[in-house]
């Protein structure tokens, strides 16, 4: 009688299940620096534009200093207007939440001013490896800067304080209310102006950090 051959009992595997889709992020750090000098250039100017605003938070009661209002130069260098520009977290759902929710706790202009200080003042600049290449700037529904950037599509930010400054070609592009850094920059700007105007528009500043320079300022 031939010998039965023993087969391991095998059970049948079960369907490998399909990894979940992710959600998709918004489009953020497209100027990412490609070489070594380019990313230490990106890497000192977020450190400078984080110690500038900690100051600010700290002893101007929040309120823009120069360096964070660069002047946005057109095609032909002349200056199409002084731009204030917010840094935006990479991943801003936390921060725009908390800036939310203080929006929405309180109609006290004064608390929801000293919240947002508060909020500033402890570790939100501590990290700048934290904060997106993509700098934002909010403008009114019908503004005639926000028309010709757009229509331009590029410009030069041209950043000066403290001895300081940096020349940062950009890309320009304008945010969807729908896209997480608009509302990052919505909801923080709503913290310090009560009186925001209905449907801003938020446009996004995308620097080529290869063709960026740092230059010694006067101011």
């Amino acid at each position: 009688m031939p010998q039965r051959h023993r087969a391991a009992a095998r059970k049948a595997k079960p369907a490998a299940r399909r990894p979940a889709k992710a959600t998709p992020r918004p489009r953020q750090n497209q100027g990412r620096p490609e070489n070594a000098g380019a990313a230490r250039l990106r890497h000192e100017f977020f450190g400078w534009q984080c110690r500038l605003r900690q100051i600010a938070v700290r002893l101007a009661g929040g309120r823009p200093s120069p360096g964070m209002r660069p002047r946005a130069l057109g095609h032909d260098g002349a200056e199409i207007a002084e731009v204030t520009v917010l840094l935006v977290k990479s991943d801003p759902d936390h921060s725009t939440r908390q800036f939310r929710h203080q929006v929405q706790k309180t109609q006290d202009p004064v608390e929801r001013y000293d919240k947002v200080l508060e909020i500033l003042a402890a570790a939100y600049f501590q990290h700048p490896e934290e904060f997106s290449d993509s700098l934002m700037a909010l403008f009114g529904p019908r503004s005639a800067v926000a028309d010709r950037l757009l229509r331009e599509g590029r410009c030069l930010l041209a950043f000066e304080q403290y001895g300081q400054g940096y020349r940062l070609p950009c890309r320009v592009e304008a945010l969807a209310p729908s896209h997480a850094f608009y509302q990052a920059t919505y909801w923080h700007n709503h913290l310090f102006n009560p009186a925001m105007p209905p449907d801003p528009r938020v446009l996004a500043f995308l620097p080529d950090w290869s063709r960026a320079e740092a230059i010694k300022s006067e101011t």
